[in-house]
C-alpha cells in the first residue's frame, strides 16, 4: 500500500479491510515523513504497533 492510499482509508467513514501479516487491523496513524503506519489489531486493540505502510494489505 503507498502512503496517499493509507491516508485516505484513515480519514475515511467506511470500514476498509485492511490487514497486516495476514492479520486484520486499523490504521490509526499514518506518517508521510517515514511512510510508517501505527495499527491495532482488532482482536488486540491494546497491542499498537508501527508498521511500514508498504506492508500493509487493502482486502
Amino acid at each position: 500500500m503507498n502512503v496517499g492510499r493509507a491516508k485516505e482509508i484513515l480519514d475515511s467513514a467506511d470500514m476498509i479491510n485492511v490487514t497486516y501479516e495476514g492479520t486484520p487491523v486499523i490504521i490509526q496513524h499514518v506518517d508521510e515523513t517515514t511512510k510508517m503506519a501505527r495499527i491495532y489489531s482488532r482482536k488486540e486493540p491494546e497491542n499498537e504497533q508501527d508498521v511500514p505502510v508498504l506492508n500493509l494489505i487493502e482486502e
